[in-house]
């Protein structure tokens, strides 16, 4: 059976990034840009027009931004977006805003005087609309449960995966628990200068602390750390105390940080004890970490396909056999948390 090519609309304000993402995606059989748009205008009549499978969307635009387009499309005809962004600390916030509204993922404007970086460049922007085209848009996330009540006062450390579609995911995680007796170790794949503003939204909306990690921070109750971009996290037990470590190295399962890294850590400092959740993302990673924790005695959720932007890395777990639990987005918390309550004796 031959698929048919998946149909992308290219918005930039720039003639020549137009012209740039219009010849790499056509230079693929499974892609072809069915039109292109200078602003949000010209690109509101072409959506009605050609209904494309998936939008290529520039941040910044004059007279109606990108994120104002974003907003209206998403409420009138959700449509996967990836957004076209210069990937700064300065326009971190921006990005994690559209992510926040419903865009798919985002990708650095081209990069030209450099044919091996435009080459890799070129094989991303492909990879990402494929990715966009399979993903799940427009399902409506039910808003997260109060956090529960524990009986116990046993403190407990949740280490969290993620990768795209991830940003939304863990807050709505953080959310559903109560603060006061978890710890959060996280990495969420994402560049370098996005997490710290991406762990400031994540203290402004959850109950938690969130701290882009630096390394040697105590982990302790209320905080959640996060793995820093371009580099790994991991944790590590000095006596009765779990600290972060976090480190340069080659990239593990494709990505740096690398969800692997994190868990088999905490598969190894926290064995039987250990809690985590593996949630939306394309690929593989995280998916063996999950199962080293599950095998160390510790307890594993993935996400749902049903509520997964996509639905690769818990999968990948699942398939393993990697997770004691597959339960939706708004579920994790509770399920987290009734994995802690007293076993009845039959």
């Amino acid at each position: 059976m031959q698929h048919l090519p998946i149909r992308v609309l290219v918005v930039d304000d720039s003639d020549i990034i137009r012209r740039l993402l219009t010849e790499i995606l056509n230079s693929d059989p499974g892609i072809v840009v069915v039109g292109a748009a200078a602003d949000a205008f010209e690109a509101k009549a072409l959506v009605n027009k050609l209904q494309p499978d998936v939008i290529t969307l520039d941040v910044e635009m004059p007279e109606v931004d990108g994120i104002r387009f974003l907003e209206v499309l998403m409420k009138v005809r959700p449509t996967p977006v990836i957004m076209i962004s210069t990937l700064t600390r300065s326009k971190a916030d921006i990005t994690l805003r559209a992510l926040e509204l419903g865009a798919v993922d985002y990708i650095a404007k081209p990069i030209v005087d450099d044919i091996a970086v435009f080459q890799r460049y070129s094989g991303t922007v492909i990879n990402k609309v494929k990715m966009a085209a399979k993903s799940h848009v427009g399902h409506a996330t039910k808003p997260p449960k109060a956090p529960a009540q524990l009986a116990s006062r046993t403190n407990r450390v949740i280490a969290i995966g993620a990768s795209t579609g991830g940003t939304e995911a863990i807050a709505h995680v953080l959310q559903q628990l109560p603060a006061s007796h978890f710890a959060v170790v996280m990495t969420q794949h994402m560049p370098a200068g996005f997490t710290t503003t991406y762990a400031d939204r994540l203290t402004r909306n959850t109950g938690f602390t969130v701290i882009e990690a630096q390394g040697g921070e105590l982990v302790r109750p209320g905080y959640a750390y996060l793995a820093p971009g371009g580099y790994h996290m991991r944790v590590k037990r000095k006596g009765n105390e779990l600290y972060t470590e976090v480190f340069d190295g080659e990239k593990v399962s494709g990505h740096k940080p690398s969800v692997d890294v994190l868990f088999d850590s905490v598969a190894s400092e926290i064995g039987k004890f250990a809690m985590a959740t593996l949630l939306t993302g394309m690929g593989k990673d995280g998916a063996q970490g999950l199962k080293k924790i599950q095998d160390s005695g510790g307890f594993t959720v993935a996400q749902d396909e049903s509520t997964c932007v996509v639905f690769g890395m818990p999968r990948a777990a699942i398939e393993l056999g990697a997770a004691n639990a597959v339960v939706s987005l708004e579920n994790i918390g509770e399920t987290l948390i009734e994995s802690l309550a007293p076993k009845s004796e039959n």
